[in-house]
């Protein structure tokens, strides 16, 4: 199981209703790791500015890589989290994650990092089974 939904939130799903904020703490106590990666991320960007803020750092361990891959590859983790923090998310490899503002003048930037061109840039051995 990837979150750990609380009888409370079940009940709101089974009902129709769910409160975004309570799904947001849910994945935010359920992923620690991921929550921990992006939310960092964000400061940076907010500190930093500049187009985004990725990280190139692999994960300490699997637990943490398997929490990056649920955050990022499922749509409602990874649409509620770009609601909440404001950005747009964007994912290469098992590590890469970058942050982007949702000011369209960096969406020619967020349009290179996800290419095809910028993925196969991004590969290397090391990262082959990751």
């Amino acid at each position: 199981m990837s979150l750990d939904v609380s009888p409370a939130l079940l009940e709101q799903a089974e009902r129709g209703e769910v409160d975004e904020a309570e799904f947001v703490d849910c994945v935010r106590t359920s992923l620690p790791y991921a929550w921990e990666m992006i939310s960092s991320l964000v400061a940076r960007l907010q500190v930093d500015g500049g187009a985004f803020a990725d990280n190139r750092t692999p994960p300490p361990d699997e637990q943490a890589r398997g929490q990056l891959l649920r955050a990022l590859a499922s749509d409602a983790i990874r649409g509620a989290l770009q609601r909440h923090f404001g950005v747009r998310l964007a994912f290469q490899n098992c590590h890469r994650v970058a942050v982007f503002p949702l000011d369209p003048s960096v969406d020619e930037r967020l349009a290179r990092f996800t290419s095809v061109r910028a993925q196969l840039l991004n590969q290397s051995p090391e990262l082959r089974d990751c």
